[in-house]
């Protein structure tokens, strides 16, 4: 009599929205070379309509910051603790941890203990800050996707398995966006000499708090002087949505700004400028190559460590400016978020000499990341799982 074989079981841990989508895209890339996989783990919504069974639910982890998180550490601990027992019971062929860093980066050294295979797809941002932690990771997974090719370097330079598989963004983006396509998707007014500009606060709750109010603030800034301007503003969640209204509401903007619930890429396409939270956002600005401002705020402690120890290491922290090499469009953080320099900022970048130019730079970053980035993740996982 043969053995009964085993169903493949795959754990995925996301944590927010970007993690969430990318999880369910690799599920399908997994899908067409096992599709009799079993998965499961910590999952959002698109990673749960791609058939992950929810252990728990990926906005619980939708926390940043060194320091704010203190208040959820309570939850999130438990979230851990009932996870690994979990996993350890139902040992899974691999554990892959989808962005969500802090949390998997925890959690995976112990996971990895047992005998089980690790991956943490998508790098923290080790290059830039708290450089050390790459042999902290190093020793916690088997191997890291990489969805920058800069992030692979890195890794090499110590030691670390890494693949570059590229961004998935890449790949689902056209390498060429009509904004009047955009806004007529929109329900917008079409014509050339409308302009727009896109309110990008953060996918995040607390992302939206901070930046919110002096994205209103600007917004009305911008008003005063250009009052035929109008605004674009899309919304990851309910609750990022209310938030945003009321700063808007605070700086009596609200009339002229149309908020959309997701659709982030068809109001940057739709968009003159943009005004953006750092982070995955910016890259998606990047590729649909609209001149951007990017704002990055933290909370006062964790800006004062950073600030004090000196632990940000990289010259940049805006996307496609890490990916230039060079100062591609302007960054401001902490302080200088505020509608007198994001302001006059947004108007420059309405008015670029070098427009062409830039669309130029940021066509050639996209066909760098367009890598099918899905599928050599799924084929990087598969042969880990068959070492």
């Amino acid at each position: 009599m043969s053995a009964t074989r085993r169903t493949p079981l795959i754990v995925l841990v996301a944590g927010e929205a970007s993690g969430d989508n990318l999880g369910a895209q690799l599920i399908e890339a997994l899908r067409t070379h096992l599709p009799e996989a079993r998965f499961a783990g910590i999952a959002g919504p698109r990673m749960i309509a791609a058939g992950c069974e929810p252990w728990e639910r990926a906005e619980e982890l939708a926390v940043m910051g060194l320091f704010e998180i203190i208040p959820h550490l309570p939850r999130l601990m438990r979230i851990r603790r009932r996870l690994l027992e979990r996993v350890l019971a139902e040992r899974p062929d691999v554990y892959v941890g989808v962005d969500a860093k802090e949390f998997n980066l925890r959690l995976a050294p112990l996971i990895k203990a047992q005998g089980i295979r690790t991956v943490q797809y998508v790098s923290p941002q080790v290059w830039a800050w708290r450089q050390g932690r790459v042999r902290t990771i190093g020793r916690a997974v088997d191997l890291v996707l990489c969805l920058l090719p800069f992030e692979k370097q890195f890794y090499d330079a110590h030691a670390v398995r890494a693949e570059f598989v590229g961004h998935p963004l890449a790949d689902r983006i056209p390498l060429q966006l009509d904004a009047g396509e955009a806004r007529r998707a929109l329900g917008l007014e079409s014509a050339a000499s409308q302009r727009y500009i896109a309110l990008l606060p953060g996918s995040r709750l607390g992302e939206v708090a901070r930046l919110g109010p002096d994205f209103a603030a600007t917004a009305a800034w911008l008003l005063e002087r250009e009052p035929q301007l109008r605004f674009l503003a899309a919304m990851a969640s309910e609750r990022a949505r209310a938030e945003f209204e009321r700063s808007l509401a605070a700086r009596a903007v609200a009339d002229h700004v149309r908020l959309f619930d997701g659709r982030a890429q068809e109001v940057m396409a739709a968009s003159d400028a943009i005004l953006t939270a750092s982070g995955t956002a910016t890259l998606e600005a990047t590729l649909v190559k609209r001149p951007m401002v990017v704002a990055y705020r933290l909370g006062a402690l964790t800006s004062f460590l950073l600030k004090r120890l000196k632990l940000f290491k990289a010259p940049f922290f805006a996307q496609p400016n890490l990916l230039a090499g060079r100062a591609l469009v302007p960054e401001y953080f902490n302080d200088d978020v505020r509608a007198e320099v994001l302001g006059p900022a947004l108007l420059d970048q309405l008015g670029r000499a070098d427009g062409a130019d830039l669309v130029q730079t940021f066509t050639s970053i996209h066909q760098r990341l367009r890598r099918n980035a899905s599928a050599r993740a799924a084929e990087a996982i598969l042969t880990l799982m068959n070492r």
